[in-house]
């Protein structure tokens, strides 16, 4: 997957990889239909992050999950 290529089907990939490394159950903050491509390079940068890591406290995965709340489309 060529991760540098701005799609929403990139960005599905990232959330997914990046649910999967935090172990979050509840995935209703990391749909790719509710954040916009304009986000991209954040959210590569977030995946980034996630990816490099093998665990997380409660409080970094509360951090991420907030940025990743930020980044989602206003509705």
């Amino acid at each position: 997957m060529n991760l540098s290529v701005k799609s929403q089907e990139n960005m599905a990939y990232m959330l997914e990889q990046m649910q999967k490394q935090m172990q979050v159950v509840n995935t209703g903050v990391m749909r790719s239909e509710d954040f916009d491509v304009d986000q991209y390079e954040d959210l590569k940068d977030l995946y980034e992050f996630v990816m490099k890591k093998d665990h997380f406290s409660v409080s970094e995965t509360e951090g991420i999950i907030q940025e990743l709340s930020e980044l989602r489309k206003s509705k």
